[in-house]
């Protein structure tokens, strides 16, 4: 496997074409040991499949709204197993497109890089009430998917929930699977440990985790979170994390100011997390970011990020490679507009600072998505889309990095 991604490394540098050849054969020097050298054979086969790979965008409705007893599939969550398999994770609902009532939290695997899907599976089905956010990471030491989510009564909407009408309250969970998402272990409540007494709204996600690979926290597992205060009603992210495999979970850091909630974390060079936020803040319809030096303890330097337009919305952020595969890239996805429609794809070579390069994806209307990098080195994206409401279809896009940066820096 650790030979796999260093092979890998080498063939997502080919993908940029303005690395120079002898920064790749640097490159290549560099990684020549014992733990870190592609059999030529193995190569071969990852630089062939590479080419095959699509050089335009390709999609495919991996979730259709009204199909296989759901209304609406929403909340759509993309995670690569250690096995290369992609799990597509949903909410199902049952009986409409709200946000309460009788959903279930939903899984389709793919082991073909999102070609094709495998019926769903149900991950967590809890009668007529809420099961959703779901929000995966990947232990790369054991393998293991832990998939963090949330709990509601069916009967208890969001608005009750804020201001202590509700019969309960929102709950957090975790489950997991050491199989590559066939099966999965029975929901356990972490409540108690994640989520203070003073907080009444509580969502994990919705998208993916990361676990951080350099510094002292490697090997973490954090989770974007947000809440809401009971007593000012201000709306926070935060993190949650593990330092032992996800056996437990500890409360992280909340961002210093209000007026955020739905977000995504990437790790960033100088052993520092980027936070980068869905904003409230009526006076820019631009997304918000904060950074954290201490592995999500804390968060600082939280500020808007202009180019980064939305209508109010989630979205995903995701590293694609560092700079020692020849260029450090972040990538973000959201509805590039101030109503949810026109799904876009953007890059960063700057550790997050600016957004140079940006894609339409889709023009129709769309919201929340959640982004990931293929086993084959291309990228994988789901998101929600349709002809008339973004609520239609969650549509699974595939595409290069070559194709999103053709003809820009």
């Amino acid at each position: 496997m650790g030979q796999l991604c260093r092979a890998l490394t080498i063939v997502r540098s080919l993908q940029d074409r303005r690395l120079p050849k002898r920064a790749l054969v640097r490159q290549h020097r560099a990684m020549r040991s014992p733990l870190c050298t592609a059999p030529p054979l193995l190569l071969a086969v990852v630089l062939t499949a590479q080419a095959a790979s699509p050089a335009s965008l390709t999609t495919t409705n991996a979730f259709v709204s009204g199909q296989d007893g759901y209304h609406t599939y929403r909340i759509p969550s993309l995670i690569v197993t250690a096995r290369g398999t992609l799990l597509a994770f949903a909410e199902g609902r049952k009986a409409g497109s709200g946000d309460a009532g009788d959903i279930d939290l939903l899984v389709k695997r793919s082991t073909d890089n999102g070609r094709t899907w495998q019926p769903q599976q149900t991950v967590w089905d809890e009668g007529a009430n809420t099961c959703g956010n779901p929000c995966p990471v990947v232990d790369r030491a054991s393998g293991t998917i832990w998939l963090l989510m949330t709990w509601n009564r069916g009967d208890d909407p969001e608005p009750k929930i804020i201001t202590r009408e509700s019969k309960d309250t929102r709950r957090v969970f975790v489950t997991s699977s050491t199989d590559d998402g066939v099966t999965w272990a029975k929901p356990r409540e972490i409540t108690a440990a994640v989520k203070p007494t003073n907080w009444t709204w509580y969502a994990t996600g919705p998208g993916a985790g990361i676990q951080i690979e350099r510094g002292p926290h490697a090997g973490r597992l954090v989770i974007p979170c947000d809440h809401i205060e009971a007593d000012t009603r201000h709306y926070y992210s935060h993190v949650i994390y593990s330092d032992d495999q996800g056996q437990t979970w500890q409360l992280g850091g909340s961002t210093p100011h209000h007026q955020v909630n739905e977000c995504e974390v990437a790790e960033l060079t100088g052993h520092r997390l980027l936070l980068n936020m869905r904003n409230y803040d009526p006076k820019q319809r631009t997304r918000q970011q904060a950074i954290s030096h201490d592995g999500g303890a804390t968060w600082t330097a939280q500020r808007h990020v202009p180019e980064l337009i939305e209508p109010i919305c989630q979205a995903s952020l995701r590293r694609y490679s560092w700079a020692e595969a020849g260029r450090s890239i972040l990538l973000f996805s959201n509805p590039a507009s101030t109503r949810r429609e026109r799904m876009t794809i953007r890059a960063s070579f700057d550790e997050g600072e600016t957004w140079p390069v940006s894609r339409l994806v889709d023009a129709r209307p769309a919201a929340y998505s959640c982004l990931a990098v293929l086993p084959d080195g291309t990228i994988g994206l789901l998101y929600e889309a349709g002809e008339k409401s973004p609520y239609e279809n969650l549509v699974f896009a595939r595409f290069s990095l070559a194709w999103l940066t053709e003809g820009q820096q």
